[in-house]
């Protein structure tokens, strides 16, 4: 089971139905096109065709997969004075004191340029379950960073 936020279940609803509805008739029509040519084991587009139907079969099977286990956590009935998934944290980095923001989200909808991080990050993983004024230190590929938690908020 994965947890995810409203928001992340509706976008990949969204792209399952696009994968389903829109890019998969498009190779499959691809494909019928290819095939009428004739000769198939020279047809460079019909193995292309093929290669892409593949992928985006693999992909819709994934969505699926994903959907089917996900439960949309309903964020006013957790404990709102510890950091956990949906929390969005404030936090000091301590060795330059800049600010910075992040919501933990699940690995599905991280997307750090959204400020969206991943539970299972180093950073994530070093977050959870702290509380407003704790000071984590995390292990990242550029050395060891100490966070001091400034908030917490769920929204």
């Amino acid at each position: 089971m994965e947890y995810m936020s409203q928001e992340g279940y509706d976008k990949l609803v969204a792209e399952l139905k696009q994968l389903e509805n829109v890019e998969l008739p498009r190779v499959r029509e691809a494909i019928a096109e290819a095939r009428a040519q004739g000769d198939l084991s020279e047809n460079f587009e019909y193995h292309a065709a093929k290669r892409e139907q593949g992928r985006l079969l693999s992909e819709i099977r994934f969505r699926q997969r994903v959907l089917e286990h996900a439960r949309v956590l309903d964020t006013p009935r957790q404990d709102t004075d510890t950091i956990g998934l949906l929390a969005k944290v404030a936090m000091t980095n301590m060795g330059n004191n800049a600010q910075m923001s992040y919501t933990i989200v699940n690995p599905h909808e991280a997307n750090l340029r959204e400020g969206k991080i991943s539970i299972k990050s180093p950073i994530g993983q070093a977050l959870l379950h702290k509380k407003v004024g704790d000071v984590v230190e995390v292990q990242v590929p550029a050395g060891i960073l100490k966070l001091r938690i400034e908030s917490i908020s769920y929204s």
